[in-house]
């Protein structure tokens, strides 16, 4: 199978489309279809794509103004092309907000049918930054997934509130995780004591350091006798939350194996951001065996089992956070209990089994319309 991948974001980008992105064309790639990307150019050049499993058309892209590690795609005849060229038999739009727009209307000047992930709460981030603007954003995401032949969503919390706002043909499809590189066999010794050399509670937050994630909320836990908080990733909030969250330990960006130590060798996991369409981060976390505490609010709901992989709390209550983190550290068999679990839960989630769950939307949505045409 031919396919396009349009996305908003591809690595060196660190994102949730990023890597889902990355992990769809390694997945197509190693089953014998041919995949071609298609991102914004990034600072990094060409050689940024050296190892990418596939050929990669990049766009002209401008950094987000205040958010340079977000590249905004120009107005360009790349895509059209590039789906001409690769003589495309369907088009998967990755997050389409900007440049999926144009992979979306690529496909129909091709005839080619299009599958739109939903991955990016687009209106929610719409009340963060500019307090209003949701439901333009809501008009946007309708006019682009209604065009699609078929919508995935992350989670059944995504998958509702597509459909309560009018897109038709929703369909679930979740985000594989890498239980091989994160496991809790990872756990770091010597990384603890450096991190916490009193012997402290390691609790962790991984991800963009931005408004919509709400991070400050980690303030409470950071001040419990006996905790200390770690946080990984960087974003345009850092020097605030530098001076909300005293005594943290901030590690900036890192990924691979160095990630995965990290995870493993935390004693706590918290996710702040009410925003989520999925949460990798929750994941990973469960992979390495760590009992999370997330937000009642998007995907942490399908990901977390309150009371067996982990708590779920109210969104944007930094109190229930706190007490959270402190009833867990007072009880280290139940830390141990909802890690095992949280392991458990997910082993079987591999890229390559929800892998294979795209290639059935696809061969499904290729079917329906060579029935139509027929």
């Amino acid at each position: 199978m031919r396919v396009v991948i349009v996305t908003e974001s591809f690595p060196p980008d660190i994102n949730g489309v990023a890597h889902c992105a990355l992990q769809t064309a390694r997945h197509l790639a190693a089953r014998g279809h041919d995949p071609l990307v298609v991102a914004p150019a990034t600072a990094a050049g060409p050689e940024a794509d050296a190892g990418a499993p596939c050929p990669v058309v990049r766009v002209p892209s401008l950094p987000l103004p205040g958010y340079p590690q977000v590249r905004v795609a120009l107005p360009s005849r790349r895509v059209a092309q590039a789906v001409a060229a690769h003589r495309a038999e369907l088009v998967h739009l990755a997050s389409p907000f900007v440049l999926g727009v144009r992979g979306m209307a690529a496909a129909a000047r091709h005839h080619v049918p299009a599958v739109a992930v939903y991955q990016t709460d687009l209106a929610g981030y719409a009340r963060t930054y500019v307090g209003a603007g949701e439901a333009a954003a809501w008009r946007r995401i309708r006019s682009v997934h209604t065009a699609a032949d078929r919508t995935l969503a992350p989670s059944t919390v995504a998958q509702r509130d597509l459909e309560a706002h009018g897109v038709p043909r929703v369909r679930l499809w979740p985000r594989g995780v890498d239980a091989v590189r994160f496991r809790p066999e990872r756990r770091d010794d010597l990384l603890r004591a450096e991190l916490a050399p009193g012997g402290e509670l390691l609790v962790g937050y991984v991800g963009r350091l931005a408004p919509e994630k709400q991070v400050e909320l980690l303030a409470g836990a950071c001040g419990l006798r006996g905790v200390r908080l770690v946080v990984v990733g960087d974003g345009p909030s850092e020097t605030s939350l530098r001076g909300a969250l005293p005594g943290a330990r901030f590690l900036g960006r890192r990924t691979g194996d160095e990630l995965a130590r990290i995870f493993a060798s935390l004693d706590v996991f918290v996710h702040t951001g009410p925003f989520e369409t999925f949460c990798q981060t929750v994941q990973e976390a469960m992979a390495s065996g760590v009992p999370v505490i997330a937000p009642a609010a998007g995907g942490p709901l399908d990901l977390v089992d309150h009371g067996r992989t982990g708590l779920l709390v109210p969104p944007g209550d930094a109190d229930a956070v706190r007490d959270a983190v402190w009833a867990l550290a007072a009880d280290p068999g139940l830390r141990a209990a909802y890690g095992a679990a949280g392991r458990a839960a997910v082993a079987g989630r591999t890229w390559e089994a929800v892998g294979d769950q795209l290639v059935e939307h696809y061969a499904e949505v290729l079917y329906a319309r060579t029935a139509v045409a027929a």
